[in-house]
């Protein structure tokens, strides 16, 4: 019996295994690029934009030990776009360091983070075929033990979808004991709310929780998180891509 497997389905099992069988340490060289060990297949309809929220000036929510959410999210963000690049996804980001992309004549700190937003909301939108996985840390002062990934979804088909899927997997991943459910994301968020590809925020711990921030300062810890977003979104690609064939 012949047993056909197609290239993305080996990816997401490369994904899926890559954390147990110590293919992170091999992955992640600090900034390294990497060669895709799978080349996309011609006419993949999709590229992901992997959005390391806030930067800069904008440092985003910050621990009790003075870790700012910016960092981790840059962290995060890196790991996940290398490994969809292995996996032979079709990746961009929208930051490779710790700046914003606001304009060049922005002045106040409020004229920089505007023109940022707009700058990812274009970026996005002029990008045929995109998906945005936009990494973010939540915080929560007032509840110092609440803790877990969570993931957020906009309006755009298929997002919903993709976010439940991403959720999932967190929970098995990192969330035992803390499980949660994707929700929609709020009005409020703009970027979210502006695209007009489909888009999923993952908020990837609480910084407002000490031994959850120490988790997601750990290299290994943000792998297995990583692997397990982007092992359902490859899940989820591969799907989309089946119903473009239809």
């Amino acid at each position: 019996m012949v047993i056909l497997i197609r290239k993305r389905h080996v990816a997401y099992l490369v994904l899926l295994c890559c954390f147990v069988a110590g293919l992170s340490a091999v992955l992640w060289h600090g900034n390294a690029a990497f060669t895709a060990a799978f080349a996309p297949e011609e006419g993949t309809p999709f590229t992901v934009v992997v959005d390391a929220g806030h930067g800069g000036e904008d440092g985003g929510a910050v621990a009790g030990d003075g870790t700012v959410e910016s960092g981790l999210n840059l962290a995060i963000a890196r790991r996940v776009r290398d490994l969809l690049t292995f996996a032979g996804v079709p990746t961009t980001v929208t930051r490779e360091g710790d700046a914003a992309i606001y304009d060049l004549g922005s002045a106040t700190l409020r004229e920089k983070k505007v023109s940022d937003l707009h700058n990812r909301v274009a970026l996005v939108d002029e990008l045929p075929g995109a998906v945005l996985l936009s990494i973010h840390q939540n915080s929560l002062p007032s509840s110092p033990s609440t803790r877990g990934a969570q993931v957020f979804w906009n309006r755009q088909e298929g997002a919903e979808e993709l976010a439940s899927s991403i959720q999932e997997a967190l929970n098995g991943a990192v969330n035992a004991g803390h499980e949660k459910k994707a929700a929609q994301v709020p009005s409020s968020v703009y970027l979210m709310k502006e695209i007009t590809a489909p888009g999923v925020l993952v908020e990837c711990g609480f910084l407002s929780n000490a031994a959850e921030t120490a988790l997601l300062q750990d290299e290994g810890y943000q792998q297995r998180l990583s692997a397990a977003v982007c092992g359902a979104l490859t899940e989820w690609l591969e799907g989309r891509g089946t119903e473009d064939e239809v």
